[in-house]
């Protein structure tokens, strides 16, 4: 073992260190044994390693059931036909029956959100307004777009307010009321 602190003895001064050395040896069993263990390689420093913090649990999922969805669904077909127009191959009509079609899917879409739903801005600001997000935003809220690097206050230009739904009002569902039938099948008689 080296000291890198004190300087290398000279070729004189190490003559008597090791005529004393080789006597210590001869005559000192313990001084021998430190002598051998001094071309060992020094032990490996024992380093504890730190327990691993485990990582946070995961939020529990909530489990979603597909009623209110296929409820709203068939809210949809009801009022605009949605089903009826996504489902319909368009390419055989004009641009103008397909706009015409769209007005009405339009316009039962609306009165399915304003009377089912009460839905607001996300963001109070107009579209196209320069806003600051500061550290500890809601990220479920608002979504970064462009070249998004480094951390908060992000600097930005209101692209879309976004849409939040402030109150839910669908109507109760039967326990007997299947929810995968959307719209039933119509026979005229």
């Amino acid at each position: 073992m080296t000291n890198p602190t004190l300087s290398t003895p000279s070729f004189w001064r190490r003559i008597p260190l090791a005529f004393g050395a080789f006597f210590s040896t001869l005559s000192d069993a313990d001084y021998a044994a430190r002598i051998v263990r001094i071309d060992e390689p020094a032990p490996a420093p024992v380093v504890v390693a730190p327990k691993p913090t485990p990582a946070p649990a995961p939020a529990p999922l909530r489990i979603a059931t597909p009623d209110a969805a296929l409820q709203l669904l068939g809210l949809f077909q009801r009022e605009a036909r949605l089903i009826d127009f996504t489902q319909e191959n368009l390419s055989a009509y004009s641009d103008a029956d397909i706009g015409a079609a769209a007005r009405v899917v339009h316009e039962g879409c609306s009165k399915v959100l304003r009377e089912h739903f009460t839905i607001a801005a996300v963001r109070a600001e107009a579209e196209g307004s320069r806003v600051v997000l500061e550290a500890g935003f809601d990220a479920g809220a608002v979504r970064l777009t462009g070249n998004v690097v480094g951390a908060a206050p992000f600097r930005g230009t209101l692209s879309h307010r976004g849409w939040r739904a402030s109150d839910v009002r669908l109507p109760k569902l039967a326990d007997a009321h299947d929810a995968t039938i959307l719209a039933p099948a119509e026979v005229e008689l």
